[in-house]
């Protein structure tokens, strides 16, 4: 273990990057997903980006990929930013315990998912959003143009037809929480929004630079206030308890910082105070989480000494 300074970024992540080179096995793409299916499981990258918007980087750092359930995350922030605690009536944060679009949990609770992150949640969390604003993934591609400094981010039209055109359990999901009065929009409404959210590509340094304002405590890149600080806390916490599916505690015993995955093969990470981070490699685990990324940040926890512990 080091004391890390900013300088230092750059030769732990090279050191990471090659010790993931000589591991073997990364696990299998999203095979579910058709368009995510032929994505090489060896591909990686890793970035870190500063308060300031200085950001270092390895591999394919700056290579777009499917960012698919990392979005929650800050459809999450733009929501809560508007409606508040409100919000924790119509969705838990609690870790769910099951898989990250299962259906048990929903019926004997009353249409009311476990946290904001499994689907379920999520479709709540993108419906709210949507009521509130008119054109929820329009907020969301706005925000996060803005926060990485990237105005080119955008939606891929190819992953949402494949989602959508196998998204039956998603829709189920819908149905089943509209049945309980806990979805105000048209279900097709809101599963069109939804397809879109998950489909935005966008780099590991788009997102390292993106997530900052959860290191920032609630403050934009331009010095604006997004969340309160107990809102900002509120986020890292249930992405330390529920960002990684149902494999939330080993990733807090592994890497020990709140994270967020996506089955895209994303994870993202937040020092608060100091940084934020984000890994890409496609190959994931049972579990829908990269097998490479999550290893490359708990190198990165026991380099350097950096967690929330």
């Amino acid at each position: 273990m080091m004391t890390l300074m900013s300088s230092q970024f750059q030769p732990v992540l090279e050191r990471i990057a090659a010790e993931i080179e000589r591991t073997p096995g990364r696990g299998r793409p999203a095979d579910y997903i058709p368009a995510l299916a032929a994505c090489d499981p060896r591909s990686f990258g890793m970035a870190v980006a500063e308060l300031d918007g200085t950001v270092y980087g390895v591999g394919d750092w700056r290579e777009p990929f499917s960012t698919q359930s990392i979005t929650k995350v800050f459809t999450l922030a733009l929501d809560l930013a508007r409606e508040g605690d409100q919000l924790w009536e119509h969705v838990g944060r609690e870790p769910s315990g099951n898989p990250f679009n299962s259906l048990i949990q929903l019926e004997y609770e009353n249409g009311i998912p476990r946290n904001p992150f499994i689907n379920a949640g999520a479709l709540v969390v993108t419906d709210r959003l949507h009521t509130r604003t008119g054109d929820a993934t329009g907020e969301l591609l706005a925000f996060l143009r803005s926060e990485s400094g990237n105005p080119t981010l955008d939606f891929d039209t190819e992953v949402a037809a494949s989602e959508s055109a196998h998204g039956d359990r998603s829709a189920a999901l819908a149905h089943f929480m509209a049945s309980y009065g806990n979805i105000g929009n048209p279900v097709p409404v809101l599963l069109d929004e939804y397809f879109r959210q998950c489909s935005l590509r966008a780099s590991c340094a788009d997102l390292a630079l993106a997530t900052t304002f959860l290191a920032r405590h609630g403050i934009r890149a331009d010095g604006t206030r997004l969340l309160t600080l107990s809102q900002a806390k509120q986020i890292n916490a249930i992405m330390l308890t529920c960002g990684t599916y149902d494999a939330a505690g080993d990733f807090a015993y592994r890497v020990g910082l709140p994270g967020k995955s996506g089955v895209g093969g994303g994870v993202i990470a937040v020092v608060p105070g100091r940084c934020t981070l984000c890994v890409w490699s496609p190959g994931l685990d049972e579990r829908g989480n990269s097998v490479a990324g999550v290893a490359a940040l708990d190198r990165f926890t026991t380099l350097t000494g950096v967690s929330v512990f």
